[in-house]
């Protein structure tokens, strides 16, 4: 089946590969169960089984991130778009994903430089007065070299690596195909729901492909930051002049770096320079005689105002994305991940923290219900759970609340139910748990639920404003005049069509089409089972015709017809074979 996926010859080379690299690892029982051994094997290329090392004897957690470090920058990416998935994986697999890291050796320069120059128009150090041929940074899909423009502004180049695309779409071609095959025919592996992740995962991934999309969504954050201040309340636009010591015109207090656009596309991007201390870096914060508090209250304030007002933010606010700048100010780099929530969303996740913080477990339930749908849920159970999950926090003072690490528990009741979060708000957890551990670094005694509350609350006050309730209601106005409009024209349609009787129902059932490609091998076995036994009667007819060339004294086109009859007698034997021991294969052990 997996033969039938692989759409280009070119696909089979990277295949073996990641063949390979299971084997090495201790996946030789799930490449032969995949169908992968069976793909390389039709076209000509061997498996050396006794490739698997000492690798095997590691936990299983950490063998799938090794494994997926060696098999390139698609799984490294994909582990960390798993690592977002808490409703789906244990803590301990979470953990392991999260330690996946986007860097690798730095691509040749020559490659980067022919590259350069086609996507800039001239050769880089004809762009920029100064260009460093080395890298300071080199990441999985693309790598950082500094340079200098005419007027003297340091930037960043940031290159995609040369050929990257077409190993990452040969990847996503057959990691589709094998998540439709994981779903279709293994049962205990289905509520992992594999097509979604990977859907969720080649939109993400292609989406970080394109430098230009980058670009255009941090300028859209910082367009969302313009005349921000923290002063009255980080979610209402109000200008922050600038602190002592400063310049007295006005200062970003969140820094999004500036994008040149005329040097900026797919493959390349140039961007401002930002010169401050790196989020890793807390004892240069001492050093600099910044805030640690303010900090991380501003820190928090950004990120809840990029979720809740915005419904743009960075999905991955760890503090390799941060820099701090004078003046107690914030920068953040690297749009690559980035999380988008729809107005009625961000609605949801507000009636969700609000119950949080003020113990509403009716209020909590009532949207972890509406985001697991039509799934076969105990509601009473999961009620129950939830209930006694907030109760346990009933009197505990906000400042002892650690917000994050309430939602990775109760995102640990819907694991323990099989249900699993719509997946726009997998990187909504993941950032905000991120960002819960990255503030605590900065102020071991941030009180992530105390800064929180008021957040919400003047959200909550923005949300139901009169001025956003008409325009909601202006807008539900419109579409329901739409569809009563429509209304005639569409039941017309459907009377027109039952009287012709051209109404057609569609009706599919994943699990039956396995049993259709069953079916349909069975059939083409057939077939060719009936042209092998008319071919042999009739080359026995021909043989005794005396007319016609010979062979050895048999007609010839008798001994043709007898040898083309051997080779289809062996491929039926042999797909016959290979049919029995896939579905021995496919049955899970102890049947």
């Amino acid at each position: 089946m997996l033969w039938q996926a692989m759409t280009a010859a070119r696909d089979l080379g990277r295949l073996h590969e990641i063949a390979s690299i299971l084997i090495r690892h201790g996946f030789g029982d799930v490449v032969r169960r995949l169908g992968f051994a069976h793909a390389l094997e039709r076209a000509g290329r061997a498996l050396r089984w006794s490739e698997a090392t000492e690798l095997a004897q590691l936990e299983p957690q950490a063998s799938v991130r090794r494994a997926m470090e060696e098999m390139g920058p698609t799984f490294v990416k994909l582990g960390q778009i798993l690592a977002t998935r808490v409703d789906l994986f244990d803590p301990e697999w979470i953990a392991e994903f999260s330690k996946l890291q986007d860097s690798t050796p730095a691509s040749p320069y020559p490659e980067v430089h022919q590259q350069l120059t086609e996507d800039l128009g001239a050769p880089p150090e004809e762009i920029f007065a100064a260009f460093e041929p080395e890298p300071f940074a080199a990441g999985s899909i693309a790598q950082v070299h500094l340079a200098r423009l005419e007027d003297g502004t340091e930037v960043v180049v940031k290159v995609r690596r040369p050929g990257i695309r077409v190993v990452v779409e040969a990847d996503l071609r057959w990691l589709s195909r094998l998540a439709e095959l994981i779903e279709t025919g293994n049962s205990e592996l289905r509520h992992f729901h594999w097509q979604e992740v990977v859907a969720q995962f080649t939109q993400s991934l292609r989406r970080e492909l394109d430098f230009g999309a980058e670009c255009r969504h941090a300028e859209r954050v910082a367009s969302n930051f313009a005349g921000y201040s923290d002063e009255a309340s980080p979610i209402l636009p109000l200008a922050q002049p600038a602190g002592e010591g400063e310049s007295s015109s006005l200062l970003p207090l969140i820094v999004i770096p500036k994008v040149y656009w005329q040097w900026t596309g797919e493959r390349v991007c140039v961007q401002e320079y930002i010169q401050g201390i790196s989020g890793r870096d807390v004892a240069a914060v001492d050093r600099a005689g910044l805030d640690r508090k303010v900090l991380a209250r501003r820190g928090v304030g950004a990120v809840i105002k990029m979720i809740l007002v915005d419904g743009l933010f960075h999905a991955d606010p760890h503090p390799g994305n941060l820099f701090y700048l004078p003046g107690n100010r914030i920068a953040f780099i690297d749009f690559g991940m980035i999380g988008l929530l729809g107005e009625a969303r961000r609605g949801e996740l507000i009636h969700l923290l609000l119950g949080l913080v003020q113990y509403d477990s009716a209020a909590v339930a009532g949207v972890l219900l509406d985001w697991t749908g039509e799934g076969d849920v105990n509601e009473e159970a999961l009620k129950t759970e939830i209930q006694l999950f907030v109760d346990q926090y009933l009197g505990v003072p906000l400042k002892q609340l650690k917000l994050g690490s309430m939602l990775a528990d109760l995102v640990a009741i819907l694991r323990g139910h099989r249900l699993h979060l719509p997946p726009d708000l997998a990187l909504f957890f993941k950032a905000f748990i991120t960002l819960e551990g990255t503030g605590r670094e900065l102020d071991p005694e941030l009180d992530i639920a105390g800064e929180a509350l008021p957040l919400l609350r003047d959200a909550m006050a923005i949300r139901y404003a009169p001025a956003a309730m008409a325009k909601r209601g202006w807008r539900t106005a419109i579409e329901l005049a739409s569809l009563l409009s429509n209304l005639p024209r569409d039941l017309s349609r459907l009377l027109r069509s039952a009287r012709r009787g051209k109404v057609d129902i569609h009706i599919e059932v994943a699990h039956l089409k396995h049993v259709g490609d069953q079916l349909d091998g069975a059939v083409n076995r057939l077939v060719v089972g009936i042209v092998v036994a008319a071919v042999i009667v009739g080359s026995s007819v021909v043989m005794a015709v005396s007319t016609g060339p010979t062979l050895w004294g048999v007609p010839f086109f008798s001994l043709l017809g007898f040898a083309c009859a051997t080779i289809g007698a062996i491929w039926l034997f042999s797909a016959i074979s290979r049919a029995n021991r896939a579905d021995r294969e496919r049955k899970p052990r102890g049947d």
